[in-house]
């Protein structure tokens, strides 16, 4: 059968961009190598529990009903409705530091006023960065990229404030160590804090499946356990993919979301750029950089609620050194900083809550360390490590190591596994390719290394691809 288009990937962007193209009766096939959906932010059951993999929380958050925002566009987008998500808001979040804590919930007006109340000298200069981010386009296809710590270093003379603005945006989005690209920043700041978190009761299993069903019954083909090996080019255009199994899939377009690099590395097994029949090695020098960023995450089974132990906050970003450094550590984890999560602290519809206590723990990771451990002293180190994130988190949450009943712990090597991302870098490449666009005519970026972040970020990414390339 010829495609009209082939996704590889069945994440949150391969799945948009499927559903929008089956919509428009576009024969189109998803491939994916694994054994399941979601990509980064998948879900698996392990010892008679389900558990989410990536998701602390959606971005983007929007009551039912509102007629504006990225979360609206979506769900017109997908022609899908606002209880297909079911999405409850967050009980509030913090970012704290050494002396200084700023909390927000989904309440933009509240969080402008708890950072004027901590950094009482730098309010004028910080509301007036806010006007700036508010009438900055950041879904502009176009943007030249520019250094996010030089634009608030334009507005904001506070370097603690500005480690504590870009912590949580780092933490949840940005591929480059110590910075962001600007128009990057500016996508985090609205998501985060002034649209603010939601989540489903059911995790990300509840997003998932109703895309998937969405995508079939418009017609759309979705292949697991089909990884693509090759990505076929014959005169500057894709003719389609090589399957693992040898299996030719012929197709006018081929969409990825497997990241940049690595989608260049499937071409015809090399990067090739055209040049008469044969096509020649692109120069090493023109090969974009990969990501480095990556974490370690644990999640904690508690036999007890989080808030009976006095912790009621959804999300903490804390940092307790003296600086906030976001980089690969030079140790297995940098435990002095870190996210922690429960999904279980969000308003959940007519007092619903989840049956037992979970308390996530992410830390920024080396990622060559996890990817050259031996199996037994993997497992180990996981272990040992895991217990060391613990020991810094309850420097800001209440101790719970003796309600623990259950622990899993992820690492580069388990994100490198199931997204195929170099280094396991959960937000790919640092330098993003906004238009979708690469040197074949007809392969095309969508997701992470496209540029539009967080989970509805993820889907919008897929559905402008389909919209400005495939659909026209």
């Amino acid at each position: 059968m010829q495609y009209h288009t082939v996704i590889i990937g069945a994440g949150m962007s391969g799945l948009a961009a499927g559903i929008r193209l089956a919509y428009y009766e576009k024969p189109v096939c998803i491939l994916e190598r694994h054994t399941t959906i979601g990509g980064l932010n998948s879900f698996y059951r392990l010892r008679d529990r389900n558990y989410d993999v990536g998701l602390h929380a959606v971005t983007n958050y929007a009551p039912p009903g509102t007629r504006t925002g990225p979360l609206s566009k979506l769900l017109k987008q997908l022609r899908l409705r606002w209880d297909d998500f079911d999405l409850s808001p967050q009980n509030g979040s913090s970012v704290v530091f050494p002396g200084h804590r700023i909390a927000f919930n989904n309440d933009f007006a509240a969080f402008v006023d708890d950072v004027c109340r901590e950094f009482p000298k730098q309010a004028d200069r910080f509301r007036t960065l806010v006007t700036h981010i508010d009438e900055y386009d950041e879904t502009s296809l176009s943007q030249e990229p520019a250094s996010a710590r030089s634009v608030l270093g334009e507005f904001l003379s506070d370097a603690v404030l500005i480690d504590m603005l870009f912590c949580p945006l780092m933490f949840y989005g940005s591929a480059t160590p110590h910075d962001m690209d600007f128009g990057q920043f500016c996508i985090m700041f609205k998501s985060i804090f002034q649209e603010g978190f939601g989540r489903p009761i059911k995790g990300v299993r509840q997003i998932l499946k109703k895309l998937t069903r969405h995508y079939k019954e418009l017609g759309g083909e979705l292949r697991l356990r089909h990884g693509v090996r090759e990505i076929m080019v014959n005169g500057g255009r894709t003719t389609g993919v090589v399957l693992d199994d040898g299996t030719e899939i012929e197709a006018d377009n081929v969409l990825s979301s497997a990241g940049h690099v690595e989608t260049l590395g499937l071409l015809n097994g090399e990067w090739r750029i055209e040049n008469g029949d044969e096509g020649v090695l692109n120069s090493p020098s023109s090969i974009p950089p990969s990501g480095e960023i990556s974490f370690n995450e644990a999640i904690f089974v508690l036999d007890c609620q989080p808030h009976e132990l006095g912790h009621d906050e959804t999300i903490v970003f804390y940092n307790s050194a003296d600086e906030f450094h976001y980089e690969p550590p030079t140790e297995p984890l940098d435990l002095r900083s870190g996210i922690i999560c429960s999904p279980n602290n969000f308003h959940y519809t007519d007092g619903e809550q989840l049956d037992e206590g979970y308390i996530r723990i992410t830390s920024l990771a080396d990622p060559d360390y996890w990817m050259s451990l031996p199996e037994d002293d993997y497992v180990a180190a996981k272990a040992d490590w895991g217990q060391r994130m613990v020991e810094s988190a309850i420097q800001h949450i209440p101790d719970f190591r003796k309600h623990i009943v259950d622990t899993d712990i992820f690492t580069p090597r388990t994100i490198k596994k199931f997204t195929g991302h170099l280094k396991g870098a959960v937000y790919g490449a640092p330098r993003k390719v906004l238009d979708g666009t690469t040197e074949i005519d007809n392969l095309f970026l969508c997701g992470t290394d496209q540029g539009f972040l967080g989970i509805i970020g993820a889907m919008l990414s897929g559905i402008t691809m389909a919209n400005n390339h495939l659909l026209r």
